[in-house]
């Protein structure tokens, strides 16, 4: 397992983060009041190589593993959760999509548009009564001639309105069945095909969250993304990259946070002296890092068995539950170490903790995360 960053990662990620300080902290408030999606700035993503991490070369991506993957996400979420979670979501579910399961004409079709940031793509899979229970999913796919009609509603979708495509899981088959459910690619524009509402968030205000609505939408037989019915088993592989994407996301907010706290404790005096003297304060701070780094250890094994091409559920799960756990502890703390500053809008310690809750809901609930982990273990 890398616990050292190579000189190649350590390039990368200055200039990472020279691009996050420069792009997205002066504008990252005027995005979250507004709820404004910054569509221009993942076009720059985009030609600094961020949006397609994963992605060969080949098919116009960086071509990277999943250690420089993590590293980038903690970097963009460190300024802010919300443009952190746009590229993971673009670049695990709906890339990584495509990049796992597509054959060469459907990966040479769309992943050099999705990886240069032209493309935004999204990923379709919750519904409105089927969070964490996908296999009740209403959303239906029948084949009529050569063609495949979409009909129903997907929601909670990361760019459900300015994605330029979209991978949306429907049922094929029986309900409850878990090869009865298909993975298509649909493109904006397809008639039937639109978005609905958009949500009005506590957190993650820029990363634009909405409705995928199908009504009679038709798709081509050649946008089926591998074999009819397979969608659902291909859903919970892509979970299990996903997973270490929100658990690097939740790193960089947590980082985050602890950062703005130690600064901040070092330069509030109280009773003559900065509260960072104080144990109360210090100790604080002490269990953020510490928790911190045991969860960044957690993610990078992951990362090392993703990277190896050996099995990652329960690494995984651990990795996203632990991890999105601390970032709310962390960035909890962090409010009350800034007290009434840490409430208000001119410190960025409370947007770190509206932004923190979403780990550990999306991409699998805490208690989903814990399923999947008791499950792994007790089928050992």
């Amino acid at each position: 397992m890398q616990l050292t960053l190579t000189e190649d990662q350590r390039m990368i990620r200055d200039s990472i983060r020279d691009f996050a300080e420069r792009e997205i902290l002066p504008n990252r408030m005027v995005w979250d009041e507004s709820q404004e999606f910054p569509r221009d700035l993942f076009r720059a993503m985009g030609e600094l190589g961020l949006m397609g991490m994963l992605v060969p070369t080949a098919y116009g991506g960086a071509g990277m593993g999943y250690y420089e993957y993590k590293m980038a996400i903690e970097e963009v979420s460190k300024v802010c959760g919300s443009v952190g979670l746009s590229m993971a979501a673009h670049n695990s579910l709906c890339t990584g999509h495509i990049l796992q399961f597509g054959n060469e004409a459907q990966k040479s079709r769309w992943l050099p548009k999705l990886a240069s940031g032209e493309w935004i793509g999204a990923w379709g899979l919750t519904e409105a009564n089927t969070g964490s229970d996908a296999m009740r999913m209403q959303c239906v796919a029948k084949r009529d001639g050569k063609d495949w009609v979409l009909q129903g509603t997907k929601n909670w979708i990361t760019h459900g309105l300015s994605a330029e495509v979209a991978v949306v899981l429907a049922r094929t088959g029986e309900l409850l069945d878990s090869r009865g459910i298909t993975a298509f690619v649909v493109e904006r524009g397809t008639p039937g095909f639109s978005g609905g509402k958009k949500e009005n968030k506590l957190g993650m205000r820029c990363s634009e969250t909405a409705e995928l609505i199908f009504d009679n939408c038709r798709i081509p037989e050649e946008n089926v993304l591998g074999e009819v019915g397979e969608g659902f088993i291909q859903a919970m592989k892509i979970l299990d990259g996903g997973r270490i994407s929100i658990a690097s996301l939740a790193l960089g907010i947590a980082k985050g946070a602890l950062q703005t706290a130690t600064a901040y404790a070092k330069e509030r005096e109280q009773f003559g002296q900065p509260i960072a003297n104080f144990q109360a304060i210090a100790f604080k701070l002490a269990d953020m890092a510490t928790s911190i780094e045991a969860a960044d250890l957690l993610t990078l094994k992951a990362c090392e068995l993703k990277n190896t091409h050996q099995p990652v559920t329960r690494i995984g799960a651990m990795a996203k539950y632990e991890a999105s756990e601390v970032s709310v502890k962390v960035a909890t703390e962090a409010v009350q170490i800034l007290g009434g500053y840490g409430y208000t809008k001119d410190f960025p310690a409370e947007k770190y903790y509206r932004d923190s809750k979403l780990c550990t809901i999306g991409e699998g609930t805490s208690e989903i995360q814990k399923l999947v982990i008791s499950r792994e273990l007790l089928r050992d």
